[in-house]
């Protein structure tokens, strides 16, 4: 009888963790607050070479949320950044395929599909890069940027930061918040493994 009612007791206790998570996640600015802190100052630097890292692509060779929104802030820099590359780092060749059907140049793109991870997304880069001079910006999602460029510096690849509001469009909205928060949880376990490995 006491170990039933211990039970309930913990059970009681989740519930409650829960319920008040979930308050907080939806009713406050909590989850954009997290992410403007991982993806520093929204800016859009100009630069020679553009890095984008793709997240990853679904089964019929199409992008995923995070990859559009990378994609979109790279046509936007392309068109008004002055970049004369872009080098395109993992997912498959869909990000590519979109950049190309909004007009930037293939001779104008580099890309590389073997990465699978942020840390080979830094490795197969360094190779692509090698030889191509000016200022590198690297691009990626705003809850991504943090660990993004942490291990392209321990790698030696010095970049200026574009983060794209990715985690910050979920937020705007109620109903996106939750997911925008698993997002968040996720990359902080993430980075904390990376931390550990000695990679950032």
């Amino acid at each position: 009888m006491r170990k039933l009612h211990r039970v309930g007791t913990w059970l009681t206790r989740l519930l409650v963790a829960i319920g008040l998570i979930t308050v907080l996640v939806i009713a406050t600015p909590v989850v954009s607050w997290w992410a403007r802190a991982y993806a520093g100052p929204i800016e859009r630097p100009r630069g020679d070479v553009l890095i984008l890292l793709s997240a990853a692509g679904d089964e019929r060779g199409g992008i995923s949320y995070s990859s559009y929104w990378r994609a979109r802030g790279a046509i936007y820099a392309w068109q008004t950044g002055g970049f004369k590359k872009i080098v395109v780092s993992g997912g498959g060749p869909g990000i590519m395929n979109f950049l190309l059907a909004e007009g930037v140049p293939r001779e104008a793109i580099v890309a590389e599909w073997r990465s699978r991870s942020t840390r080979e997304n830094g490795i197969e880069t360094g190779r692509l890069i090698q030889g191509m001079t000016g200022k590198k910006v690297l691009l990626t999602s705003d809850f991504h940027m943090y660990r993004a460029q942490r291990v392209f510096r321990k790698l030696g690849i010095e970049v200026t930061p574009m983060a794209v509001p990715d985690v910050l469009y979920s937020s705007e909205h109620w109903n996106g918040r939750f997911s925008a928060f698993e997002t968040m949880a996720v990359e902080t376990v993430k980075i904390v493994y990376y931390a550990a490995r000695g990679w950032i």
